[in-house]
């Protein structure tokens, strides 16, 4: 599951790469579009990049029921 989120964090971030890009050499009247397509991509990267971070900390509490030597 980490991986495939990693893969859409990637094609997020290019996404906002390429809309930055965009931006840069639109003319005025397609500015405005780029800007809030741009927010949004940035949304879904922030979000995706959240969701990588959750996944690679280890949690906090014990996953095994085995009993560890000395308990």
């Amino acid at each position: 599951m980490l991986k495939a989120l990693a893969i859409d964090l990637y094609r997020a971030q290019q996404r906002v790469h390429q809309l930055e890009e965009q931006l840069e050499n639109a003319p005025l009247s397609e500015k405005e579009a780029i800007k809030r397509e741009l927010r949004g991509a940035n949304a879904e990267c922030n979000q995706l990049r959240r969701l990588v971070e959750a996944k690679k900390q280890k949690p906090l509490y014990r996953t095994s029921h085995k009993k560890t030597p000395g308990t």
